[in-house]
């Protein structure tokens, strides 16, 4: 078992045990702003209390001392100077976090990207296209809030709460007792907090999710959604996965604002005030110590109130880093093989007592048939096969177990004699080549759209491959020609234009096995002499596959291979088959 089918090669080691390491893994990479943090916050703290600690000593020298107007003069000064340093730490540290917090979004949507990329299509079948969009914008993006304002905040405030506790006991020894004493309260009432906040910040997370999933599946079937009039259906279902993304939303800040350290606080700073002021009165402490004491005190302000906010930054984070983990370990059954079967392929392939099916049918657990159940035939390089049967037959299935899309759960698929899953996997599926009846385009232009498995193709080559697929002509038709970008999956284009430059695609990387999944559907029968004529082209010496329900294809391919419900029903040429198979008979007049 390993991660992904393709695995991209990292350059620093990461820690897959849980979130947290994970995330430290990724943090560890950056020692040196780290440190800016920390001595930022630390720096930022210690002269914060630098003013409370000099307004009390310029306190206690104007009682003392007829000369309390220079020692007054004197702690301005020194407040003024220690408050400019203190901005400069303070920048650092903000600067340092923003930073780390940018580089690491940056590192995990890399790695999660390639990791997506990796994975195989039983991975890709079992998660919604919206809710790993959500994952791959916004929770990678909560990692970086995470950290700023988060734990950018988390530290800082430790600082102002660890400074006081240094300073308080060198005025006197007993001054320390409320500041613990509110230090043991605020870590009970805190890591309570936290324990409700958790699972409330992951239901967020989750419900974010899954209206981004509604969202983006009314998006790409707008077009089943208008053909069915189904607009404000839609539009209920929008708002019923808004809503509970709300109500969660709403219950997290219902839990925010119960954050009791705030009562927690007033209760210091008057406890504080009456304890100082008790000491005093017992001439423990002077009326400058007094006053150093209580701002001290004040300092507690800046880490409860930021705390509220910055617990539910890091709460949030957390929540989608244990997302995006789970999304990056999830494991799959195929893999790459880097030191697998390589050679040049020749186009032989065998199916041998070959069993599957998809696991989102529950046939693995008997619950329904196989989608392929004991599939046996064998294909000689540089032979046309055609593939004939009902829809829901297994045509498609058998393509996609070829280039290893899928493994099969029993049997094995051998291309030249060697087991798929005994190749290489990029060696695999480079040298085959599949074009379905759904084509994919990008959103780039047409000649990158050609070039796609071929990078770095020349112009000429671009264009011999649209000549060879008669693209050429409605390609030149443009006002940009071959620079012309094409719409979203195509969708500025026809059926038939579409097919064409998938069948130039795949005439460009000239593969050894060419698989064409009702490929020419869509293809008028004004240019259907000439896509056939460019199709006999491009079999010659080459391993070809057509699964389809034109006659003319299927007439000149060398085998045929007829599926009913999984099985093969029948093998052979076609005149063989028009004698022998009622099957084959039956589904070929059905064409006439």
């Amino acid at each position: 078992m390993t991660v992904s089918e393709f695995a991209v090669e990292q350059t620093w080691n990461v820690n897959y045990a849980g979130p947290g390491r994970w995330i430290l893994s990724h943090v560890l990479r950056y020692k040196l702003i780290i440190i800016g943090v920390f001595v930022g916050a630390f720096g930022n703290a210690a002269l914060s209390a630098a003013v409370p600690v000099l307004t009390g000593q310029a306190f206690e020298a104007i009682i003392a001392s007829s000369a309390g107007l220079a020692s007054l003069r004197q702690a301005a000064i020194l407040i003024a100077i220690s408050q400019i340093v203190r901005g400069g730490l303070q920048l650092m540290r903000n600067y340092s976090s923003e930073t780390l917090g940018q580089r690491l979004e940056r590192d995990i949507r890399d790695e999660l990207y390639a990791s997506l990329i990796g994975k195989s299509m039983s991975f890709h079948d079992s998660y919604p296209s919206g809710e790993l969009m959500a994952r791959a914008s916004n929770d990678v993006r909560e990692i970086n809030f995470m950290f700023n304002p988060g734990i950018n905040l988390v530290i800082g405030s430790a600082n102002f709460i660890i400074i006081p506790l240094i300073i308080a006991p060198q005025i006197h020894p007993q001054l320390i007792i409320i500041p613990i004493i509110y230090m043991l309260a605020y870590g009970f009432v805190v890591r309570n907090y936290l324990g409700q906040l958790q699972p409330a910040a992951e239901a967020v997370r989750s419900d974010f999710g899954k209206m981004n999933t509604s969202l983006a599946e009314a998006i790409e079937g707008i077009e089943t959604v208008k053909g069915a009039s189904q607009e404000k259906y839609e539009i209920q279902r929008f708002r019923q996965a808004v809503s509970r993304w709300r109500n969660s939303f709403v219950h997290q800040a219902k839990i925010e604002a119960r954050f009791i350290p705030l009562l927690l606080l007033g209760l210091l700073q008057a406890s504080g005030l009456f304890h100082s002021l008790e000491l005093f009165r017992a001439g423990a402490v002077d009326v400058g110590d007094v006053v150093s004491f209580n701002g001290l005190l004040l300092m507690f302000g800046f880490p409860t109130w930021a705390a509220q906010f910055a617990y539910s930054r890091v709460a949030s984070g957390i929540a989608s880093s244990r997302r995006l983990l789970e999304v990056i370990t999830a494991r799959t059954d195929l893999d790459q093989n880097i030191t697998g079967y390589t050679e040049k392929m020749r186009g032989a392939v065998t199916f041998e007592n070959v069993t599957f099916c998809y696991e989102s049918t529950g046939c693995e657990s008997g619950n329904s048939p196989s989608t392929l159940s004991n599939i046996n035939f064998q294909v000689h390089p540089g032979q046309t096969v055609a593939i004939v049967g009902q829809t829901g037959s297994g045509k498609s299935t058998i393509a996609k177990l070829i280039n290893r899309i899928y493994d099969v759960n029993s049997g094995r698929v051998l291309v030249d004699g060697v087991d798929v899953r005994d190749w290489n996997m990029e060696a695999l599926r480079r040298q085959i080549s599949i074009i379905e009846q759904d084509i994919f385009l990008f959103s780039r232009s047409i000649a990158d759209n050609i070039a796609f498995g071929y990078p770095g193709a020349e112009q000429q080559v671009i264009v011999s491959g649209a000549e060879s697929a008669q693209a050429h002509e409605f390609i030149t038709g443009f006002k940009e020609g071959y620079a012309t970008v094409v719409g979203e999956r195509g969708a500025t284009l026809s059926g038939g234009q579409r097919q064409r430059l998938a069948l130039a695609r795949a005439f460009l990387t000239d593969p050894a096995i060419l698989i064409l999944d009702d490929a020419t559907s869509a293809i008028d029968s004004a240019t259907e002499d000439h896509i056939q004529r460019a199709i006999e082209k491009a079999a010659v010496n080459r391993t070809t596959f057509l699964i389809t329900h034109r006659l003319s294809q299927i007439r000149w391919a060398d085998l045929i291979i007829v599926m009913r419900k999984g099985r093969v029903a029948a093998i052979g040429t076609h005149d063989i088959l028009m004698e022998t198979s009622k099957e084959y008979r039956n589904i070929f007049a059905r064409y006439e």
